[in-house]
């Protein structure tokens, strides 16, 4: 994969907007982060969170031996070109265990070797489920509609969540270690190569159509000339323990936890408001084309997950990729 000289790629830098507003929680009201924020779907960061520090013999205690779905990524599909990927995102290889064993796997840093990352992990049903210092949050916002849970992120550091986005709302709490996101807005969708909505009928939802094929970090200028373009629209963000990102829906991110300990976050979505930027989204569309074309492959699965003798386990996956 041929890569932008070094001096070229500095060149380019300089035409960034790096520049994401930054508030403390305590400065902000609903009607503040409605208009300045919500309403047009712009990032902010926001500061002053009270929650604490989610460290790894935090989680151990709260967590202890329950069991969660784990993503293998391996470190060997960072090598590939991504055009050549069978998965992404929660659509990689699976491993159901104990939360302890994880944190042994971080230990030794196998997790880092072998890329195992706990992800959207629901904490209903936890002993963190009903954490208010968290929980109050979307109200400070004037957030009203929560999408699902509260969900855990526990990542090694180094592993990176390749550039997608959402056709949600979210907002990403750092609460361990630090994290790097880069952002690119919604209207540079076709200057950062998308995966085609068809991947899905051969790959259901294993493949994403709201994931790019572009590696942000180290580009192939040949292969995608117009990712020149959008980096003159990156934004990037150094998210430290007690700060929030606020990351509209269908905003293009990467999110790398950076160090080489444990990084940890909490991560919520929330319906989309005003509801126009949702209806007007061509993105969003996508997603929704996308997922009806997943249907045939998704019923497919189904059926044998239903015929084979670890059917629950089966089922469990497939609804994991949702």
């Amino acid at each position: 994969m041929e890569s932008i000289p070094k001096f070229s790629m500095q060149l380019i830098a300089d035409k960034i907007v790096s520049s994401v507003a930054r508030i403390d929680l305590s400065s902000l009201t609903p009607e503040i982060f409605f208009e300045n924020y919500q309403k047009m779907g712009n990032p902010v960061i926001v500061t002053g969170l009270p929650a604490g520090d989610w460290n790894i013999d935090y989680l151990r205690e709260q967590l202890g031996s329950q069991e969660f779905f784990f993503r293998y990524y391996g470190q060997e599909r960072y090598q590939q070109d991504k055009r050549t990927w069978k998965n992404i995102g929660s659509g990689v290889p699976l491993q159901m265990m104990p939360f302890t064993d994880y944190i042994e796997l971080l230990h030794s840093h196998e997790a880092h070797e072998k890329d195992i990352y706990l992800a959207k992990c629901s904490l209903r049903d936890t002993n963190l489920e009903n954490n208010e210092s968290l929980s109050g949050i979307g109200e400070k916002l004037g957030l009203t509609k929560p999408i699902g849970n509260l969900n855990l992120w526990v990542a090694p550091g180094g592993h990176m969540e390749c550039l997608h986005y959402d056709t949600l709302d979210g907002i990403l709490m750092q609460l361990h270690g630090t994290k790097k996101v880069v952002l690119f807005p919604p209207n540079q969708t076709y200057n950062l190569y998308p995966f085609s909505v068809f991947v899905h009928l051969l790959r259901g939802l294993e493949l994403r159509s709201w994931f790019s094929t572009v590696y942000s970090e180290n580009p192939d200028f040949i292969a995608f000339p117009k990712f020149k373009q959008a980096l003159a629209n990156k934004q990037e963000v150094i998210l430290e323990p007690g700060e929030m990102l606020y990351i509209p829906m269908v905003w293009w991110h990467e999110v790398t936890a950076l160090g080489n300990e444990m990084v940890c976050s909490v991560n919520q979505f929330w319906g989309v408001y005003p509801t126009s930027r949702a209806i007007l989204s061509w993105n969003r569309w996508r997603v929704i084309f996308s997922n009806i074309l997943a249907i045939p492959y998704l019923v497919v699965k189904f059926a044998i997950a239903l015929l084979s003798q670890s059917r629950k386990q089966q089922l469990k996956q497939i609804f994991y990729r949702f």
